[in-house]
């Protein structure tokens, strides 16, 4: 069974709305299961945590029963690895600090020029602090795939500290991560992953992966704003955590100081349950690499392989539609039988057009993206386009139709005719 469109954007509120959302790599719409989540935490078991009385232990339940579903949606070993956050920014300058402790003067930290920037400005400040050197990784600007041959000369400085993305949050770069966790194990660094953009895509393995911290945002994968940090149980217990005195000693609740956004936390469940729905629905043809799991990990992962296979038409018809606007430049992997190695999220730039004039021509035509540099600053700066605008990102999800990218593509082709010469 393929996905079907109309049962899929019933479970979105907002898409009710008469506009296209391609705004979606900036963050998704959230979903009805989400929303009765949030609500119901809110009305029925609003509390602070570790109470002794009924609405407290309630609000401990359902964060419980959302960290179980994020370690089964991330396949990690154990809730206990599962650490909710702010956002993924706020978790990562979080951990960078308890990271330090394990880093001497002398050693390296590699960071790629294809990342988002909360995957290299925290570790560009731990390094000033603990006097580390950075190890820059390059990118092949011709279709914005990491340099490999750049990556493996970095492992010959056998880094202590490796941090890269799962895709490109500007031009939808899918990285090779099992390969590139796989390289930094083999000389002993330890391994971050933000999988931020990767999350709403394709299904995540951190197990398969072997990678040491992986890190997601619900707001991107139909939920609120809240993050999700993956961590080795092993090193959680290790990490030195910032606490206050009377906060738990032992991981998960060493790391999620303060009060949490608990209503978040129980949206970031409807978010999985909405996937849940996904896999037990329309995933019974997408069961490729499933065979190892079971209940509901198997489950997220028939739902995420669904996703990735519609998702890859959408890929075909953004290309399709793109590659005929006049004056345009497009970024990212463009070749036809490499489409699986990106996730539908095109950057581009168009003759005669500022970025941010372009934005707002779609804005007054009802269709929502993003421009500038999206804080993946590497990214334009490698580009040569930070000075000049940045670019012009559209990102669809699986809740995007066929007829709703055919639309872009002739508003695009209208407003590039519009200005040429």
């Amino acid at each position: 069974m393929t996905l079907d469109l109309e049962k899929i954007r019933n479970e979105f509120p907002a898409l009710s709305r008469p506009v296209l959302f391609l705004d979606n790599p900036g963050g998704t719409q959230i979903t009805s299961r989400s929303l009765d989540r949030i609500q119901n935490y809110l009305i029925h078991t609003n509390a602070n945590h570790n109470g002794s009385f009924e609405t407290s232990r309630l609000s401990d339940q359902l964060v419980d029963e959302a960290r179980t579903a994020a370690a089964e949606f991330l396949n990690a070993s154990s809730d206990r690895e599962i650490v909710f956050g702010p956002n993924m920014t706020s978790l990562t300058f979080n951990l960078s600090r308890s990271l330090g402790h394990l880093l001497r003067t002398g050693d390296t930290i590699v960071v790629t020029r294809l990342d988002h920037d909360a995957n290299i400005s925290p570790w560009l400040l731990l390094a000033q602090d603990s006097g580390c050197n950075i190890r820059w990784v390059d990118f092949n600007p011709d279709d914005c795939t990491i340099d490999l041959a750049d990556y493996e000369r970095a492992m010959e400085e056998k880094p202590r500290l490796v941090a890269f993305g799962y895709a490109s949050n500007a031009v939808g770069t899918i990285n090779p991560a099992a390969e590139m966790v796989e390289m930094a194990h083999t000389v002993g660094a330890l391994v971050y992953i933000d999988a931020v953009q990767y999350a709403p895509h394709g299904p995540i393995d951190v197990q398969a992966l072997d990678c040491d911290f992986l890190v997601c945002s619900a707001y991107k994968f139909f939920g609120p704003h809240e993050g999700v940090l993956f961590g080795r149980y092993d090193l959680l217990q290790e990490l030195k955590a910032y606490r206050v005195r009377p906060a738990p000693l032992l991981p998960p609740g060493k790391f999620e100081t303060g009060t949490g956004n608990f209503e978040n936390m129980a949206g970031t469940l409807g978010a999985m349950e909405y996937l849940l729905w996904i896999g037990e629905t329309f995933g019974s043809e997408f069961k490729e690499n499933t065979r190892e799991y079971s209940g509901r990990r198997k489950t997220f992962k028939l739902a995420m392989n669904a996703i990735r296979a519609y998702e890859y038409e959408v890929n075909r018809e953004f290309i399709q539609q793109l590659e005929g606007v006049k004056g345009i430049h497009l970024f990212g992997i463009m070749d036809w039988s490499q489409l699986d190695r990106r996730v539908p999220t095109v950057s581009f730039t168009i003759d005669n057009w500022s970025p941010q004039d372009l934005a707002a021509a779609l804005d007054r035509e009802k269709i929502y993206t993003w421009d500038g540099n999206f804080y993946a600053l590497a990214v334009t700066e490698r580009l040569g386009l930070e000075g000049r605008g940045g670019l012009l990102r559209s990102g669809a999800v699986h809740y995007n139709t066929l007829d709703e990218i055919r639309r872009f593509g002739k508003v695009l082709r209208k407003l590039a005719e519009k200005r040429s010469n």
